[in-house]
C-alpha cells in the first residue's frame, strides 16, 4: 500500500509508523484510519518475517494526534459516526490492541479526542514531558470513543476517567504519569532519545514471551483468579518451550547478556 497520511520507516527491528498530516495536526481523516490499520494488519502477520520486532506509533512535526478531521466526510449533519466508529475506529484500535508485538505511543504533542486514546491503546505510553491528553469530545457534545470508555477506566480508575470525559480538562504528561493513564513522562530534551532507546530494549528481548503477557493482562479482565491462574499456566508452559527461554537460562547462568531471537 502507498501510504499518503502515515509514514512507515523500519530499522534495527523497530517499525515507526508516524502520523503525517502536520498542517492538520495529524487528525484522523478516512484515509488515515485506513493506512493505520492496513501498516498494523501487515506489521502483525509478516512483521516476523521482516525482522519487526516492536512498533511504535508517534506525531509529526510536535503534534501527536488533534482527533476526528471534522472537516472530512462533509458537515456535521451528514456524519455517521455510529458507521465510522464501527466500520473505520474499531478496527484501527482492534488491530493495535491485537497487534502480537510490543507497540510503543511515543508521544510527542498534543493527544485529544479519538487521538488520546489512539494513543492509549498502545501497550506502553511515553509521552514528552510537555505533552497533553484530552478527552475533547463533550466540547462539541459527544461521548469519548475509539475505546475511550474502555481503557480509560481500567488505567486511571472511575472516578479519574469520569472527570476526565466529563470536564475535557487538559491533563498534563505528569498527571498522566501519576494517575497511571501512561508508563511514563520525559523531559522535552530527552525524550527522542529515551523512547528510541525503550523500543531497542524490547526490540532486543523475547517477543515470543512479550506476545504472551499481552495476551495474559488483556484476558484478566474477562477471567476470575482461578480462570486467571489456569490461563498463566499454560501460556507461561507455551513460554517454557521456546529458544528464548533456553537461551535465557543459559545467559543467566554464563552470566552474559542473552541473544533472544524471538522465538
Amino acid at each position: 500500500m502507498d501510504y499518503q497520511a502515515i509514514d512507515l520507516n523500519v530499522a534495527d527491528g523497530v517499525a515507526v509508523l508516524t502520523l503525517n498530516r502536520p498542517e492538520k495536526m495529524n487528525a484522523l481523516n478516512a484515509q488515515m484510519r485506513a493506512e493505520i490499520t492496513h501498516a498494523v494488519h501487515d506489521i502483525s502477520l509478516h512483521g516476523q518475517t521482516q525482522g519487526i520486532r516492536v512498533l511504535v506509533l508517534t506525531g509529526a512535526d510536535g503534534a501527536f494526534c488533534s482527533g476526528q478531521d471534522l472537516g472530512d466526510g462533509g458537515n456535521a449533519a451528514t456524519l455517521d459516526l455510529e458507521r465510522t466508529l464501527r466500520d473505520e475506529y474499531t478496527p484501527m484500535i482492534r488491530a493495535i490492541l491485537d497487534c502480537p508485538l510490543p507497540v510503543i505511543s511515543a508521544v510527542n504533542g498534543a493527544a485529544a479526542g479519538a487521538g488520546a486514546n489512539l494513543a492509549l491503546a498502545a501497550d506502553v505510553v511515553i509521552a514528552t514531558e510537555s505533552a497533553v491528553f484530552i478527552q475533547a469530545f463533550t466540547r462539541i457534545g459527544l461521548m469519548p470513543d475509539a475505546g475511550g470508555t474502555y481503557m480509560l477506566p481500567r488505567q486511571m480508575g472511575m472516578a479519574k476517567a469520569m472527570g476526565a470525559a466529563l470536564f475535557a480538562d487538559k491533563i498534563t504528561a505528569k498527571q498522566a504519569d501519576d494517575w497511571g493513564m501512561i508508563w511514563e513522562h520525559v523531559a522535552d530534551k530527552d525524550f527522542d532519545a529515551h523512547w528510541k532507546s525503550r523500543a531497542a530494549h524490547l526490540a532486543n528481548g523475547p517477543t515470543a514471551a512479550y506476545a504472551r503477557i499481552k495476551e495474559a493482562m488483556r484476558s484478566t479482565w474477562n477471567n476470575n483468579l482461578d480462570q486467571q491462574l489456569a490461563h498463566e499456566a499454560k501460556l507461561q508452559g507455551a513460554c517454557g518451550k521456546t529458544r528464548d527461554f533456553q537461551e535465557g537460562v543459559v545467559a543467566f547462568l554464563e552470566k552474559r547478556p542473552a541473544n533472544y531471537e524471538g522465538r
